[in-house]
């Protein structure tokens, strides 16, 4: 609680948060707490394969709105027209995976609205919101106001920021009592049936009240990698990329190489020996279909060895027009 406050200035009663075993798991209990059978749920296209896999699991719809990688600001307007009285959910990555995109204030705010006008939840992944890059700040949207506090349903994890996916821990928080009675109800943790270990819960809570330095070092390393992957993408042949706003992922436009996300994936990996995420409907939507997604959370030394490896690959290949 006092983390979400000082940090992130979201005011959620520690009663109302709940450890859940994976930011993943947190993501389709909210999902099933909040969607019935033929609701719908509105999505960012591109995005992680988590929300889409989630709406589908309790047979709800995802409605995809498009936010390809850029730089300009986000005119959430249109996504009005997409919401029906089927529409109980909005689904927010912020920043969002596999983009990078970090929402500024006024973006938010505007979203907030949307979703404060039609009586809609607020599902917002904050996962990598501690992977933010200078000078770009994260804003949560539960911390824009009480009446937007109280329609959000935050998810998040531990992760990213501390390398401790294999204990799996994460949290889902929310200020409303009744969301989260549904929520609790959803995840089956009364039961015994779910839980998170006590050791999870010792490192994640070491993690935020001791790591800080760590984290802080992490994310100048990140930068730098950042810059690095940016720089390579970018002299490889068919290849372009924006630099992420947060995360440590880097998600390369290469339509100029006249091949399928599927088949630069294939090929990288059979002839240069690295793997890459390809940008298919199935992992990120359909709007992802030409891009790759490449993590840096690497050493410099791994990192600049697989791009001189892509750039010898793709400048080989005979199909680069």
């Amino acid at each position: 609680m006092i983390f979400f406050y000082k940090k992130r200035n979201v005011k959620i009663q520690t009663k109302n948060i709940l450890p859940v075993n994976s930011a993943a798991f947190g993501i389709y209990t909210i999902c099933k707490a909040m969607l019935e059978k033929g609701d719908e749920a509105i999505v960012f296209d591109p995005v992680d394969f988590l929300f889409n896999y989630s709406i589908d699991s309790v047979e709800a719809v995802a409605v995809p709105f498009s936010i390809p990688p850029s730089y300009e600001e986000i005119d959430f307007s249109p996504l009005e027209n997409l919401i029906t009285n089927k529409t109980k959910l909005i689904c927010l990555c912020n920043p969002i995976n596999p983009t990078g995109k970090v929402f500024t204030k006024k973006e938010l705010t505007s979203l907030a609205n949307i979703a404060n006008k039609h009586g809609l939840i607020i599902l917002s992944d904050e996962i990598w919101s501690d992977i933010v890059f200078s000078p770009h700040a994260f804003t949560s949207i539960a911390s824009l106001n009480e009446e937007v506090n109280n329609n959000t349903i935050i998810v998040t994890g531990f992760s990213k920021s501390y390398g401790i996916a294999g204990l799996r821990i994460g949290a889902i928080l929310t200020n409303n009592d009744h969301l989260y009675a549904k929520i609790f109800k959803a995840s089956l943790h009364q039961s015994t049936v779910n839980g998170v270990s006590v050791l999870s819960q010792v490192a994640a809570t070491t993690a935020l009240n001791e790591c800080e330095l760590w984290l802080s070092g992490f994310l100048e390393h990140l930068q730098k990698m950042r810059s690095i992957s940016v720089n390579a993408i970018n002299k490889v042949p068919g290849f372009s990329c924006i630099a992420p706003q947060g995360t440590y992922v880097a998600f390369a436009n290469i339509k100029k190489t006249g091949l399928s996300s599927k088949e630069v994936y294939t090929l990288l990996l059979k002839s240069a020996k690295v793997a890459v995420v390809p940008g298919l409907k199935e992992w990120f939507g359909a709007e992802a279909e030409g891009y790759i997604r490449c993590s840096f959370a690497t050493s410099e030394e791994i990192l600049t060895n697989a791009f001189d490896r892509i750039y010898e690959t793709i400048s080989n290949h005979h199909l680069i027009k």
